[in-house]
């Protein structure tokens, strides 16, 4: 797992590199490398931390 998908916690907001139509995702959990994010435009997606770095999101 990258370092960022490591130190990201719940309600921090991010992206997917590959999915820019899915918006800014806030993550619900990240647990043992298992990322949750609820994307506006896609609902939930649970991802493995090892294989997609999120881009983190500063308002």
């Amino acid at each position: 797992m990258s370092d960022l998908n490591a130190m990201l916690a719940p309600g921090m907001l991010v992206r997917h590199p590959d999915e820019p139509d899915w918006g800014v995702g806030q993550v619900q959990s990240n647990i043992a490398g298992r990322i949750t994010v609820n994307f506006p435009n896609e609902g939930k997606v649970v991802f493995d931390g090892n294989r997609v770095t999120l881009i983190l999101v500063s308002l």
